[in-house]
This record gives structure tokens, C-alpha cells and sequence, in this order.
């Protein structure tokens, strides 16, 4: 495997993904804008949508794939029945928590968004959006399981770009937005549950070259299945903590007028690195981390995680300088149009502030836990992860009332610092991690073209300051330009201090 060939056709479709998505978030933005009618949409995209994010970015594989792998070494009559029983127990699962929750869909949204209890009609809206799009959640966790598969083969391209079909089928529908007016929420709301529907369609052509569905409820629940379950739900929530911690934020913010959407549409921007940065390799590290632990190759193990955390660092650290520099320019040329007047653009760029001074946190838990993952250990990061949430809701819940929504992406932001500090320290202690003398030369040189690069976008933003104020029609472009030239200068300085090296493009781990 070559990490950063997978890490960049995983990156691949992820940005296509991502950048269809800020299509998508454009068009709300236009049509729904920070309304209240926006509110109850985000709320009942955000439910099933964290849902997809806990199991399809990294979390079921962090149970599924080692287990998987240690299954395929056994032959794959054993791996083949594995996957069956897990398969089956999944469908039935999730087919019953789907139902549970649609007949108790009041009791659900309240408690998901209790600050909506006291408006009628936001609260009735967003009930019945919610029920529209809650089978996303069956169809979208059935579809992760065959990414899981496909991704224990090293094979990632089908399993990051399966959310394209998502934003394809969201944008089709807001481009009709006009004809539809108020309706366009519930076409959207529709469009979340058939997508999620293709999309589980579309990887099952993938997967079967490696593994065709065969249901069967009369089984008997073997010991590898009664261990991938034990280590299911402490993945889901540690793996899944950034998600978690986001969730419990729009729990929060419901109780303040617009600040739903303001937190989801700076959650939009830094997501695209992150998904990169931390996600992408943490799920392409996994396979191969998890077969060099089986087979206990030291020096493997030692060289894929150095370049994992490296690679990670790379991507992150130049994406928050950024961020912090220009959150409010970015808001404004991506959002800041139609019904996203100036007051939701300066109160979402507060929010990718305190968000992006967490952004490497972020990144630094997907690959850690990804560590702990491989060795087959879920309950280290669980615990942490645990209370990490419970630092997060304790700042979010003391501040909330004196300083508004903007304390719930800084307490996420020290949460997550907190969470990849503990997280790291118990690596060393438990000596499933060390630093090779590559990595610190390669990480200074990384901080040092991160800083040049940001003094350049610093002042690109102020050579372009009429062009990116809020009422400048054509402000995206000028941003476009800033950011392309920044990129630029970054690759051409990361390569002249040998801080990034082209030999590593045909590096095999």
C-alpha cells in the first residue's frame, strides 16, 4: 500500500464531495438563509447526517476492520461467515432503532433540540423533516459496513466517493428551489433518505467482488462477533468524538435564535480539511496498521504511523492558520448572499475561529485513535473520548448564558486539545507509538511554510479588501484566487526546505 496515494484518492472524492456539499450549503444558504425554517432542516439533517459521519468516516472500521483482517487471515470461509453475522445483526438492529424512533419521533427531536420546545411551529416542523430523513441512518450504516469490506481490501476509491450521490441529489432538488418555495425542505428531506438508498445501491456493486449479502437470521453468535460487538460502541464514541461533541453543541444552540445554522455552516468549512487531514487517513492506515500488528512487524508499524502523523500535520496545519486569518472573509464569499445577510456571515465566521484553533486537534484523534484501534484497543480512547464530551457539555452548559452560542466551538475546540494530548500521552505509556528523527525535522519545516504561508494570505486579504466585502457580488473569485496562490506558495516552500518530499509518492508501507 502507498499511504499517500490511497490518503489522495480517498482525498480525491472526498473534496469533490466536499466541494458538491458547499454547493448544496450555497444554495440553502440562499434559499433558507439562518431562518427558522432553517433551523428545523439542520436539525433534521444533522441527526441522520452525524449518524452518517459516526459509522461511515472511520468509526465502524475502527471495530470492523481489524477484526475483518484477522478473520481473512484465517481464509475467507471464516471471514466470509464473519461478515454474514455481523451483517444480519447490523439490519436488524438498525431496522429496529429506525422504527423505535419514528413512532417516538416527538419525544426524539425534543430531547435532540430542547430549546425549540417553547416555538410551536419550529418544533412540529422539525419533528415531521426529521421523520423524512431518519431512514438515511438504516441505509447510510448498511453502506459503511460495505466501504468497511472494501476498505480491508485496500480499495477506497468507491467507499469516498459513495457521499457524492448525497450533494448530487440535494443540489438537484435546491435548483428547483424558486418553484418549490416553502416545500423545498421537504424535497429536501426526501432527497436525504432516497440518496442514502443509492447509496448503499452503488457500493454493493463494488463489494461484490468480495462479498455478496446473504441474510439469514438463524445464527449462532460466534465468540469474533461477540468481540467485534464489545468493541463497537466504544469506537463509535471515541473515533466518533469530534461528531459527538458537534452534536451537543446543536443540542445547545437550540435554544438561541439562528445559532443552529450558524455553527453548521462554519462546521461545513473546516470539515473539507478535516475529512482529509484526520479522516481519510485514518481509515486508509487502519488496514495495513491493523495487518503489521498481527503480524508484529515493529518497524513497519513505526514508519506507517510517523508518516500518518506527518501527513496529517502537513494538510491540517496550513488549512487553521488560514482559517484563523480569514474566517470572515471566507464565510462572506461562500455564504454571504441572498437571505445569509452580514449578521449571520460575522456570526458564523466567529464560530470557524474558535473551530479552526481546534482543527489539528481534530485531525490528531482520528489518527491516534486509529493507533489504539489497530492494536485492537477501543476502550483506552473510549474512556478519554468520554470525558472529553463531559469537559465539552460542562464549558458549553457554565458559559452558554453569559457569552451565547460562540462558547460551544471554543469548549469543542479545548475538549478536542484535551482529548489528542490524553490520547497521546497513553500511546507513549502503553508503547504502541514512537517518533522516528524524520518527523520532528519534517514537522519544524511544516510550522515554518504554514507561518510564511500565512503572512502571504494575511496580506492577499487586505491587498483584495474591497473585492471580498460583503457586498461585492463576485467576492468568491477574488477569494478562489487568494487561496490557490497561497496553496501554491505553500507546495513550492514545502518543497524547497525538503519538508515535503516526492520520493514519498512511491513510498509502499
Amino acid at each position: 500500500m502507498n499511504l499517500i496515494k490511497s490518503t489522495g484518492t480517498f482525498g480525491f472524492y472526498t473534496i469533490i464531495s466536499r466541494i458538491l456539499g458547499y454547493f448544496r450549503d450555497i444554495l440553502i444558504a440562499v434559499f433558507l438563509g439562518t431562518s427558522f425554517i432553517a433551523d428545523a432542516f439542520f436539525v433534521a439533517f444533522r441527526i441522520p447526517n452525524t449518524f452518517r459521519r459516526l459509522f461511515a468516516e472511520g468509526t465502524f472500521n475502527a471495530a470492523f476492520v481489524p477484526s475483518y483482517t484477522s478473520e481473512l487471515t484465517k481464509g475467507k470461509i471464516k471471514s466470509k461467515h464473519f461478515a454474514d453475522q455481523i451483517f444480519n445483526l447490523l439490519f436488524l438492529g438498525l431496522l429496529f432503532l429506525v422504527l423505535v424512533i419514528e413512532i417516538f419521533m416527538p419525544t426524539f427531536v425534543s430531547l435532540i433540540a430542547p430549546g425549540f420546545i417553547g416555538d410551536f411551529q419550529k418544533i412540529e416542523l422539525a419533528i415531521i423533516l426529521t421523520r423524512i430523513t431518519f431512514p438515511f441512518l438504516l441505509f447510510v450504516c448498511l453502506a459503511s459496513f460495505f466501504s468497511a469490506i472494501l476498505n480491508s481490501h485496500n480499495r477506497f476509491a468507491a467507499s469516498s466517493a459513495a457521499p457524492i450521490i448525497l450533494n448530487i441529489v440535494l443540489i438537484g432538488v435546491l435548483l428547483f428551489g424558486k418553484m418549490l418555495d416553502d416545500k423545498i425542505v421537504f424535497y429536501l428531506s426526501y432527497g436525504v433518505s432516497i440518496a442514502g438508498l443509492l447509496q448503499l445501491i452503488f457500493l454493493y456493486k463494488f463489494v461484490k467482488e468480495f462479498y455478496s449479502i446473504k441474510i439469514n437470521f438463524n445464527f449462532k453468535i460466534t465468540k469474533p462477533v461477540k468481540i467485534f460487538f464489545k468493541k463497537l460502541l466504544p469506537s463509535i464514541f471515541s473515533s466518533g468524538v469530534t461528531q459527538i461533541n458537534i452534536l451537543v453543541g446543536t443540542i445547545i444552540a437550540s435554544f438561541q435564535a439562528s445559532a443552529v445554522s450558524y455553527l453548521y455552516y462554519a462546521d461545513r468549512i473546516y470539515q473539507i480539511n478535516l475529512a482529509i487531514a484526520g479522516i481519510a487517513i485514518g481509515v486508509v492506515v487502519l488496514p495495513q496498521l491493523s495487518k503489521y500488528v498481527q503480524l508484529n512487524k515493529k518497524k513497519k508499524i513505526t514508519l506507517i504511523q510517523n508518516k500518518a502523523l506527518e501527513l496529517s500535520m502537513f494538510l491540517s496545519l496550513p488549512a487553521t492558520v488560514a482559517l484563523i486569518i480569514g474566517s470572515e472573509e471566507i464565510i462572506s464569499a461562500l455564504f454571504g448572499y441572498g437571505s445569509f445577510i452580514e449578521e449571520s456571515v460575522k456570526n458564523s465566521a466567529k464560530a470557524l475561529y474558535f473551530f479552526a484553533l481546534g482543527l489539528p486537534a481534530f485531525a490528531l484523534i482520528k489518527v491516534f485513535s486509529s493507533f489504539f484501534f489497530a492494536n485492537h484497543d477501543t476502550k483506552t480512547p473510549f474512556v478519554i473520548s468520554l470525558i472529553s464530551v463531559i469537559l465539552n457539555v460542562l464549558i458549553s452548559i457554565y458559559y452558554f448564558k453569559e457569552i451565547g452560542f460562540i462558547i460551544i466551538p471554543i469548549a469543542t475546540s479545548i475538549s478536542s486539545w484535551f482529548n489528542s494530548i490524553v490520547l497521546f500521552i497513553f500511546l507513549k505509556k502503553k508503547k504502541l507509538f514512537n517518533f522516528n528523527q524524520i518527523f520532528w525535522i519534517r514537522f519544524i519545516k511544516i510550522i515554518i511554510a504554514s507561518i510564511v504561508m500565512g503572512i502571504a494570505f494575511s496580506y492577499s486579504i487586505l491587498f483584495f479588501e474591497n473585492q471580498l466585502n460583503y457586498i461585492y457580488d463576485f467576492k468568491l473569485f477574488y477569494l478562489i484566487l487568494s487561496v490557490i496562490f497561497c496553496l501554491i506558495l505553500y507546495l513550492l516552500i514545502t518543497l524547497f526546505i525538503n519538508a515535503f518530499n516526492f520520493k514519498d509518492l512511491k513510498l509502499k508501507y
